[in-house]
């Protein structure tokens, strides 16, 4: 192209406070050509330029062992009008390594962005997965549209220490869109990406389906950001088995899909069949912060739950806030293998334990299996969760919670825990499942003690 992007716009607008770009062009979207734009096929590594503004244009896809470095600074821009979306397929790998003072910024190409606007990224792996494709147990074609004949969409494999590259310190705003009902693109969509991954602090922002969503795989994440999405927030099938530690989810009232909106949805698969692997994440340190920030707040009616396990999943959660939904938690042993087996039984695999469900209108609800029901109703799931080694609470308000300002929709919102909370302290690492180097003990309950600051200075909300 004749002119490179204006230093103002890389200084001045570098966090997108202003959305006025100059360049060639109508002066509203990026336009170009060379070597600013990513399209086609990525086939040898490639290191982008430090402080650059790239255009991600069409199903960019990183192929051929193919590893795509991405520095500190660096800007990339999905195009609307082709719907831009970077794929990384298996065996391949992204290596977006930001800093706090520099993050990885993936938005739109709009001067007025909407989500939407772009396809967002997708990473595939070679982790094991329960899904099938084509009849092939153990592979999965991911959801979107961005499956080709070449089998670029294809994840899966036997390799559950595959290294799909690094994610650190990266915003993906505006991303995500349907392309069939039920088959959306989200803001990072990952198929069997494996544990020799790196994701951490990453912030997924206005998301136009789920900001996070895992295809099984076993990756592990830590300092998430799920904020003001459509759909759900973290999203987990097919046998996801990763570790996931200090994520905040933070809602738009009334804003929600009208398939129903989630802080977390858990499914071992869409029919809940005994398929292994299990889905059986394990989180600690989770805040999920819904629309409702008292009583009267009702917001959209769309927003359900904050947590929906079902079909068969058995993920943990520990030490973690569910603040604000319509639902607290909804255990779901409706369709296939019940839920609540993998929680009530004498050998249990999934626990909710040390943790706080505040200002939840309904705090508990449980779904009975019409076909093969367990005799838990929601009386049993309460008691359960009040079991006398869990030390869980139920608290009546948000408020009780003593989170500093946690429904602030701007960048004076903060999530750590205040002087006499009772997330400040109550967190327990006892469960074997914890027992690894993974996890940081900690002594406060949800994504962040009294003083925290791990979000500030390159997430962005606004």
């Amino acid at each position: 192209m004749n002119r490179l992007l204006t230093l103002t716009l890389l200084l001045a607008c570098f966090n997108f406070s202003c959305r006025k770009i100059e360049v060639d062009g109508n002066g509203n979207n990026i336009t170009g050509s060379g070597d600013n734009v990513l399209i086609g096929k990525i086939n040898a590594d490639k290191l982008l330029e430090s402080g650059k503004v790239y255009i991600i244009r069409g199903i960019v896809y990183v192929v051929d062992g193919a590893t795509l470095t991405i520095p500190a600074g660096t800007i990339l821009l999905g195009e609307k009008a082709s719907k831009g979306t970077l794929v990384i397929t298996r065996g391949c790998k992204i290596e977006a390594n930001g800093t706090v003072e520099k993050p990885v910024v993936f938005t739109s190409d709009q001067s007025t962005p909407q989500r939407g606007d772009w396809g967002g990224i997708v990473i595939l792996g070679k982790a094991k997965t329960n899904a099938s494709f084509n009849g092939i147990s153990g592979t999965g074609e991911i959801e979107g549209g961005v499956n080709n004949a070449e089998g670029l969409g294809i994840y899966g494999g036997n390799d559950d220490e595959d290294n799909s590259g690094i994610l650190r310190y990266v915003r993906i705003e505006y991303a995500g869109y349907a392309f069939l009902p039920d088959k959306e693109l989200n803001g990072l969509t990952m198929g069997s990406v494996g544990r020799g991954t790196t994701i951490d602090h990453v912030q997924v922002s206005y998301a136009n389906d789920d900001s996070f969503e895992w295809f099984g795989g076993t990756v592990n994440a830590k300092h998430l950001i799920a904020y003001k999405g459509l759909d759900d927030d973290f999203d987990m099938d097919n046998g996801y088995r990763g570790n996931i530690q200090f994520a905040i989810s933070m809602r738009d009232s009334v804003i929600a899909d009208i398939s129903g909106s989630n802080g977390l949805e858990v499914d071992n698969d869409a029919a809940g069949s005994t398929a292994t692997p299990q889905t059986a994440a394990v989180i600690s340190n989770l805040t999920l912060i819904g629309p409702r920030a008292s009583s009267n707040n009702v917001g959209n009616s769309n927003f359900k739950r904050g947590a929906h396990l079902r079909r068969n999943s058995s993920i943990s959660i520990f030490n973690s806030i569910i603040m604000g939904w319509p639902i607290g938690t909804l255990m779901d042993a409706s369709t296939g293998s019940p839920t609540d087996l993998n929680y009530s039984s004498n050998n249990p695999t999934g626990f909710i334990s040390n943790t706080l469900n505040c200002g939840n209108t309904n705090p508990l609800s449980y779904t009975v299996s019409s076909s093969n029901p367990t005799g838990w109703n929601t009386t049993a799931f309460t008691a359960y969760f009040n079991r006398a080694d869990a030390n869980n609470s139920i608290l009546a308000t948000t408020s009780e919670a003593g989170l500093v300002n946690p429904f602030d929709y701007g960048n004076g919102v903060d999530f750590n825990a205040g002087n006499g909370s009772p997330a400040a302290s109550g967190s327990s690492f006892a469960n074997p499942l914890l027992n690894n180097s993974f996890f940081s003990q900690t002594t406060f309950r949800g994504a962040a003690g009294i003083g925290d600051n791990w979000w500030k200075g390159w997430a962005r909300f606004l």
